[in-house]
């Protein structure tokens, strides 16, 4: 399998560690996104707090690499010559925020595969850990489907399912979804084009939003229970469920516990 693979979080960094022991696979280019970038749901610059230098592993491994942003010029499209001239089995898009465009999955043989961390249909779009433990599911999982026009609704490849215990943080279920991540790609990856392609209900398909640093303020009007999830969901490595003081100081929870009365 002949891969260009696009990721720019530390799950990436994991995910591509584990691909390139793999001599069954070569990647042929690395694209990313810096750690401080533009995207749509933002006026300002938004910081990815999971960022990992994909750089760093291009020049070690001697693979073409570019950073992609939202300003043209460097958008993935503008590389389409690029990626035409690599003939590609499949693009990769392995932690990413931008879409892809069809003209741009076009240029891969099988197209371009995107791991969702969650069970498809189950918690498409953003932050599908975070949104996992804020609702109090006990298990969850990750999804390797085709990328389409739509928001996670393309044909599922593959998916992987693990538990969510009372006591897991959003550290320990991300250290999960990646584990989940490398077993259910190396499956895929050894298949190629034997995979077998799903297609979803997409009446079945619930979209939840994207979240901001600001969208973990804490409402103590809310059962126990529920403040519970809402801080182990947003601890580190995120920015944290907070509140604000009397003198205007946000204070950040990194862990709590529930005490009866």
């Amino acid at each position: 399998m002949k891969v260009a693979f696009l990721g720019c979080t530390k799950y990436s960094e994991e995910l591509f560690l584990n691909i390139i022991k793999n001599d069954k696979v070569e990647i042929a280019a690395i694209f990313s996104i810096p750690e401080n970038f533009k995207i749509n749901y933002s006026e300002d610059l938004v910081t990815n707090s999971n960022f990992a230098d994909m750089e760093i592993h291009a020049k070690r491994n001697n693979i073409p690499f570019h950073y992609v942003s939202s300003e043209k010029g460097y958008r993935l499209q503008d590389y389409s010559s690029f990626l035409k001239e690599l003939e590609v089995d499949v693009i990769l898009v392995l932690g990413w925020y931008y879409m892809l465009s069809k003209a741009v999955r076009d240029l891969a043989k099988l197209g371009a595969w995107g791991i969702h961390a969650s069970l498809l249909p189950n918690y498409a779009g953003g932050a599908p850990l975070v949104w996992s433990i804020i609702e109090g599911e006990t298990k969850t999982g990750v999804t390797l489907f085709k990328l389409e026009d739509g928001v996670d609704n393309g044909d599922i490849i593959m998916q992987e399912e693990f538990p969510i215990l009372f006591e897991d943080s959003i550290k320990e279920v991300y250290q999960k979804a990646t584990e989940a991540s490398i077993k259910m790609l190396n499956k895929a990856l050894s298949l190629g084009d034997k995979n077998i392609f799903i297609k979803q209900d997409p009446d079945s398909i619930k979209i939840y939003p994207q979240r901001k640093p600001s969208d973990g303020l804490i409402d103590f009007n809310k059962p126990a229970l529920s403040i519970y999830n809402f801080i182990r969901a947003q601890s580190n490595p995120y920015p944290g469920a907070y509140f604000v003081a009397g003198d205007n100081k946000k204070i950040v929870i990194e862990k709590a516990r529930i005490v009866d009365k």
